[in-house]
């Protein structure tokens, strides 16, 4: 009965065989991470997806799963249309050296899956690897990919899943109409540049040795162009022109409009009625000149001792003019 469940559980990890493909060994520093992709066929569209975590199946522990919440240590993408589940671990440490399952979840009967092996190294040991496992490039344009690694092996630069099989370069050729050279100048490094790039040159590459990979997941897209934006921009400046060469004038006219009603205003105060008023209203008086003799100073004068003079006969001269004051008020 043990040997019966014992082949039962070593059974998911054969039948998926040729429905199922990945990597099957990575080397990755400390402290690193890693994303595996794992293609399956049209069948498991809809299924769960998941990844395991165990030597052997016996001892496999689910880690992440397509219908539950990713972590920060795991996490999974379903690509459905390009039939094509990731699988990311992140901040690697040397205990997570181990066997890792992509399962698909079969109902009724027995999970498909495919197992790859995770080596974590020291700094500076990874026995291949890639500056970054995500490129980006543009139509028309070229890309260049630097795959490191140690040993003797020749490395060879290979796309795998979507509808063919893996191809694979060592030199210069093409993959899918898309030009590859490979410049091996450096040791430890080969230099992967990909030109006359295309929409479809867009998937998952990778570096191998035969027996170890190191995946690099390639997006090809149209180039953003700026002539909208110039456009716009050129749209936008020519009215911002058109509204200040109308705001200008319109502001110097409110001005010289603004002075010339304020000095009118001005003006017809100065000429107002109650001015004119004013005017009539004062009343003028005569000023004339009377002579009169001492006696009649000291009578009509009240101050007069200060005005008068003695002549040499001490007689009191008389006064020449006898002033009578006005006072000059403005009836209203």
């Amino acid at each position: 009965m043990a040997i019966f469940v014992g082949i039962f559980l070593i059974l998911p990890g054969l039948t998926g065989i040729h429905s199922i493909s990945t990597v099957s060994y990575v080397t990755v520093e400390e402290g690193g991470s890693i994303s595996i992709p794992c293609f399956y066929e049209s069948e498991y569209t809809d299924h769960v997806k998941y990844l395991c975590k165990g030597h052997t199946w016996e001892s496999c522990t689910y880690e992440v799963k397509t219908n539950e919440k990713s972590s920060t240590k795991y996490s999974v993408s379903d690509n459905k249309n390009q039939r094509m589940v990731t699988f990311i671990i992140n901040d690697l440490k040397t205990k997570d050296t181990n066997y890792y399952w992509c399962n698909m979840e079969i109902k009724q009967g027995p999970d498909d899956g495919k197992h790859f092996h995770v080596r974590v190294t020291g700094k500076g040991d990874a026995t291949l690897y890639v500056d970054s496992q995500k490129v980006t490039g543009f139509i028309g344009d070229q890309i260049t990919i630097d795959c490191h690694y140690r040993g003797s092996k020749q490395i060879k630069w290979c796309r795998t899943g979507g509808e063919g099989p893996t191809s694979c370069i060592k030199d210069s050729g093409k993959i899918d109409e898309t030009k590859v050279t490979i410049n091996r100048n450096t040791p430890g490094v080969i230099t992967v540049t990909m030109s006359e790039l295309r929409e479809r040159s867009s998937g998952w590459y990778w570096c191998t040795d035969e027996d170890l990979q190191m995946p690099v997941h390639v997006t090809i897209k149209e180039r953003p162009t700026t002539k909208p934006t110039t456009e716009q921009t050129g749209t936008h400046s020519s009215s911002s022109n058109h509204l200040l060469s109308f705001i200008i004038p319109l502001c110097l006219l409110l001005l010289i409009v603004t002075v010339a009603v304020l000095t009118w205003f001005m003006l017809n105060r100065c000429k107002s009625p109650a001015t004119a008023e004013d005017e009539q209203a004062v009343t003028y008086s005569t000023v004339t000149y009377v002579r009169i003799t001492a006696t009649q100073c000291e009578e009509d004068v009240t101050y007069c001792n200060a005005a008068n003079r003695k002549s040499t006969s001490g007689q009191v001269e008389a006064i020449d003019v006898r002033v009578t004051y006005s006072t000059l008020a403005l009836q209203r």
